[in-house]
């Protein structure tokens, strides 16, 4: 080595980032302790690089900006609208306020109910087959689903005759009774609560296309539950759409609920287990998971969904989980497919139906528990925190039905 390469200066190590972003204000005015992290074995780092674990000061939130690690393997990303980034001057209010009422937010779906009932009814000359076939359309068109119209037309043919319904109002009320029977009856054996450990996290992993409301949905049922008494984690393991971490941060500030994060493009696994080892060592009670929106035949973000799965497990193989698959009301008969296929590719513990109060497709409920036996959790009513309410299959059947019973009296 010559005298000069002596004085050259060494190459600086590559080093990968992972952050946790707290609030802006910690309990009694401390910082957490720094979380204990295993990031490289979920990022595999290459030879010579390191990775370090960020953790902001007291005085600085704003996460440390960083060069990405240029990846090795690109995955596709699904090309859907974007759900919007929370504004900060939009953000909610972390409390849980008054509650929209469930009739105001089926007012749509009931209004069309009636409008098709009321034009069915209205067209009733007799009880042959021509109006079994109008029936059978009646309810396709009201979103219940083409296998659930078939099967409620034929048990009504039974029921009809079984009551001997002649008129037009026995006829009416032999119907809506059996529509109201089945909402009912569907979810006889079906778990729609949602379980926790009796210690250390539960982790709920929101999985759906881009556009259904995840992230808007896991800011308001976070809020919830921390209202409940909860002690509340987030995980941003969306690292691919633009202002997917800022969005759930925004949340995280409003409600006082730390999020941990990753660098924007990173592997979402290793945010999962960077979440979920942060959510042991603070002793958190849940642990929120966002994911990228991926449609259901994209096998490569399935699979990445299977190992953010398998990580979880991993490290909480005697606790809890739940997958929420997330969907949107005003879709009607494509949830229905995304259903389908979601149910068939990753284990789905419950369903969480947004948007409902904007549409006039409530009936694809039916549907969902008739023909998939996946529990509908959680129902969204409208914008506020309180909106985001447990779905009960007995005030829905009231609701949406209630007036044509009244009707017929």
């Amino acid at each position: 080595m010559g005298l000069f390469d002596f004085f050259k200066k060494k190459p600086e190590t590559p080093t990968v980032k992972v952050e946790v972003l707290y609030p802006n204000t910690w309990e009694n005015g401390e910082a957490p302790a720094e979380p204990t992290s295993l990031a490289a074995e979920v990022l595999q780092p290459t030879a010579g690089q390191a990775v370090e674990i960020v953790l902001p000061t007291h005085e600085e939130v704003a996460p440390v900006v960083t060069e990405p690690v240029a990846e090795t393997e690109t995955v596709e990303t699904v090309a859907e609208p974007e759900e919007a980034v929370v504004a900060e001057s939009e953000a909610p209010v972390a409390e849980v306020t008054s509650e929209t009422n469930l009739d105001e937010g089926l007012t749509k779906t009931r209004k069309t109910w009636s409008e098709r009932w009321n034009a069915f009814m209205a067209n009733f000359r007799s009880v042959d087959e021509d109006f079994f076939e109008d029936l059978e359309e009646t309810l396709i068109g009201a979103d219940v689903g083409a296998a659930t119209a078939l099967q409620l037309t034929d048990e009504l043919r039974d029921e009809v005759k079984l009551q001997n319904a002649k008129s037009k109002a026995e006829i009416s009320r032999v119907i809506v009774d059996k529509l109201v029977e089945h909402y009912r009856s569907q979810g006889v054996n079906e778990d729609a609560s949602m379980h926790f450990a009796p210690e250390g996290p539960t982790v709920i992993l929101f999985v759906g296309v881009n556009g259904v409301g995840k992230t808007t949905t896991i800011g308001k049922m976070s809020a919830r539950y921390k209202a409940e008494g909860k002690k509340v984690l987030l995980a941003a393991a969306d690292t691919f759409r633009a202002g997917a971490t800022q969005q759930l941060q925004a949340w995280g500030e409003r409600n006082d609920i730390p999020v941990v994060a990753g660098e924007p493009n990173a592997d979402p696994a290793s945010v999962v287990y960077d979440g979920v080892k942060t959510a042991i060592e603070t002793n958190a009670d849940v642990l929120f998971v966002d994911t990228a929106g991926r449609l259901q035949n994209n096998v490569n973000l399935m699979q990445e969904l299977a190992k953010m799965k398998r990580i979880i497990t991993r490290e909480l193989p005697n606790e809890p989980q739940e997958v929420l698959l997330a969907l949107d009301a005003t879709t009607g008969q494509n949830a229905l497919q995304q259903a389908r296929l979601f149910k068939d590719s990753t284990d789905v513990t419950g369903i969480v139906l947004t948007k409902l109060d904007g549409t006039a497709k409530g009936g694809i409920i039916l549907p969902i528990r008739n023909e998939f036996h996946l529990p509908v959790k959680w129902v969204g009513l409208g914008e506020q925190v309180g909106d985001l309410q447990p779905f009960d299959a007995d005030d829905f059947a009231k609701s949406l039905f209630g007036s044509l019973l009244e009707d017929e009296k």
